[in-house]
């Protein structure tokens, strides 16, 4: 199975992200990182969802998708051809011995502090999902108190928008 991220433009309305996952789950597909937030449009949101699956059967659930009536487009994204990007909030052990050396990890990965308490340091870190596994795998050592990652967000790349092209309309006034 390979992973597959795709761009779906809908109508913010309640409901929406339950039927689009559920349209997912009747066909027995984990999705492995689902995001959904405004776009520069008022009344349109943007979902990111990640799924690893084979490509037909992705091609179905695609057209399944097209179909609900709230989705005004879907657009796969593929990684050479589209910024994507995570935040992760991680809070590490750290006393006095361990500090120092935390932040120059922290420096490595272009992360930051946002917050220091006594006994652990919390940090933010954005990235590809690669840089922030390499992130948590050299911070294992000291302790990994918690942990929480955003799904990821993507757009793709060059100066064309997935709005450039004609959208159905939005009924305004239900």
């Amino acid at each position: 199975m390979s992973r597959h991220t795709l761009s779906v433009l809908v109508e913010d309305k309640p409901g929406v992200l339950a039927r689009v996952a559920s349209l997912f789950s009747r066909r027995g597909f984990n999705i492995e990182s689902l995001a959904v937030g405004p776009t520069e449009m008022p009344e349109v949101s943007r979902m990111t969802i990640v799924v690893a699956v084979e490509s037909l059967p992705l091609e179905q659930v695609t057209k399944q998708l097209n179909k609900l009536i709230n989705v005004l487009k879907i657009v796969e994204l593929e990684s050479d051809s589209a910024v994507q990007r995570e935040i992760m909030l991680v809070k590490v052990r750290a006393d006095a011995s361990t500090r120092s050396s935390i932040l120059e990890t922290v420096n490595l990965f272009r992360a930051k502090v946002v917050d220091v308490a006594l006994d652990a340091v919390t940090i933010e870190a954005t990235g590809d999902h690669d840089k922030l596994a390499a992130f948590l795998r050299v911070l294992e050592p000291y302790g990994i108190k918690e942990l929480v990652q955003s799904g990821m967000v993507a757009l793709s790349r060059g100066g064309r928008a997935m709005t450039d092209r004609s959208l159905r309309p939005v009924d305004r006034s239900a």
